[in-house]
């Protein structure tokens, strides 16, 4: 796995100064100027006839034209990835198109995923209790992984490691293996197998996976992100 991932706001490469956008007929021009438009979010194919008003054998010609003067580009929209979907080459696709920092070509980069996973559990478990900071620095300084993570992506991780019983969220008392960590500091801990084994459980109730779900605001009944297709809430209803 090699990918380096980039901040996920808006990026417009510089046009080239001898840009073939000149040379475009009126109907290209018109399908261009449509497309650009919506920058980073791009547009359907269905809705860009309508907004263009011109005939299906007009746009698919002016499509393929555009597309061979690298002035377009075709991208996965991971929200309906059976529509063709168009971008002015100059923009990068956003959060909203691409999935976000956990989907690579429109797919959800399971091997990113559980590779992080792997080295948040080992770094904690290495340090024995462990800040939100202190692990993004210790995996972004980890010599055999080369990309670059946010807190905020590791944040989501530890969630996950958190729901799976690999780690729990403890607030430093400012006393021994906490002596380095401010007093009230949120970190977290490495769970061993043997210490759940004697432990009684959370009820049910208590451990709701939502509560603690980084992605719970975009959760939805029929969307992407579903209780449906939550494998972290099907674990609790058996619970």
């Amino acid at each position: 796995m090699s990918r380096v991932q980039g901040p996920s706001s808006l990026k417009r490469k510089r046009p080239e100064l001898n840009s073939p956008v000149q040379s475009l007929t009126e109907h290209e021009r018109i399908l261009y100027d449509v497309i650009r438009s919506k920058q980073d979010i791009g547009i359907w194919t269905r809705d860009m006839k309508k907004e263009a008003k011109l005939p299906d054998n007009v746009v698919n010609k002016s499509l393929k034209a555009l597309t061979v003067k690298n002035l377009i580009k075709e991208v996965v929209n991971i929200q309906n990835k059976g529509r063709k979907h168009f971008m002015a080459t100059e923009f990068e696709p956003s959060k909203e198109i691409t999935g976000g920092a956990w989907y690579l070509e429109g797919s959800l980069d399971t091997e990113f995923i559980e590779s992080l996973r792997q080295l948040c559990k080992r770094q904690i478990e290495k340090k024995g209790v462990a800040t939100l900071e202190e692990v993004t620095d210790m995996i972004n300084s980890y010599p055999a992984f080369n990309v670059e993570v946010t807190k905020q992506q590791i944040d989501e991780i530890l969630r996950t490691l958190i729901l799976d019983n690999a780690v729990m969220e403890v607030k430093s008392n400012g006393m021994g293996e906490f002596a380095s960590i401010p007093f009230g500091k949120v970190c977290y801990r490495y769970i061993s197998k043997g210490a759940l084994g004697g432990e009684p459980k959370a009820g049910a109730l208590a451990s709701i996976p939502c509560g603690v779900c980084p992605r719970i605001s975009h959760c939805t009944p029929d969307g992407i992100i579903s209780p449906k297709t939550c494998v972290y809430y099907q674990k609790w209803l058996d619970f």
